[in-house]
């Protein structure tokens, strides 16, 4: 039994490194999507699609980390402020989230 769960996990690692993304980077990627469905689908739209009336996070850049940051912390337009809510975790796994399903990679 102890020899095919190794396997398995040897298996899942070695997919991950494929895939090229880290089972550690997955998870953050994971929580991200399930932070993202609790608190930002119903404005930003189910699996970053956006209905066009809110800002379309998947154009979002990788070098607007703080703009992101600063946005989902102290809020922007329409959108609340997020701080005192979401952890600095989960809005590190919203990044990695977004950034895995961005337009540019």
């Amino acid at each position: 039994m102890k020899i095919m769960v190794v396997a398995a996990g040897m298996a899942l690692g070695f997919c991950t490194l494929v895939s090229g993304v880290r089972a550690d980077d997955a998870a953050l990627i994971a929580a991200g999507s399930d932070t993202f469905n609790t608190y930002c689908a119903t404005c930003h739209g189910n699996n970053l699609e956006s209905s066009g009336q809110t800002f379309d996070l998947r154009k979002l850049r990788a070098s607007e980390r703080n703009r992101f940051q600063n946005s989902v912390t102290n809020g922007k337009n329409q959108m609340p402020p997020w701080k005192g809510v979401l952890s600095e975790d989960e809005i590190e796994g919203l990044w990695r989230y977004i950034r895995a399903n961005a337009y540019e990679k």
